[in-house]
């Protein structure tokens, strides 16, 4: 499988794997998970992201997914709250806004940090 997919088809596929050989040592059908016991392979280059970035324009071949995506992610970078971009993007919840489109949330990820720093250059 690591010759023809992507390393994380192929991460994919070995938990697939351990998880339904795991079933079967619960129902005493092997004595041993074998997939467990092995690393997993590294596989081909997956393809290179089309997600927009702050310096590259449309371009050609842009799927209403990938476009979408990069609105979520431009949005989360310039500081919208995760609810103003799940209500843009016509999600009923934050959660598929989190769960499907999160790539870079930033306001999620420096809130925290920039508590700390607050906190710890004030002692």
């Amino acid at each position: 499988m690591a010759a023809g997919y992507s390393s994380a088809a192929v991460t994919m596929g070995h938990l697939a794997l351990k998880r339904a050989i795991r079933h079967a040592e619960a129902n005493d059908l092997v004595s041993r998970n074998v997939a467990a016991l092995t690393d997993t392979p590294k596989g081909q280059e997956g393809r290179p992201s089309k997600s927009l970035t702050l310096e590259a324009g449309i371009g050609d071949a842009r799927t209403p997914r990938e476009l979408r995506t990069s609105f979520v992610s431009l949005m989360s970078h310039h500081g919208v709250s995760i609810e103003e971009i799940a209500r843009l993007a016509g999600h009923a919840t934050t959660r598929t806004t989190e769960i499907v489109y999160r790539r870079e949330l930033r306001p999620v990820i420096t809130t925290g940090a920039e508590i700390m720093d607050q906190l710890f250059t004030a002692t």
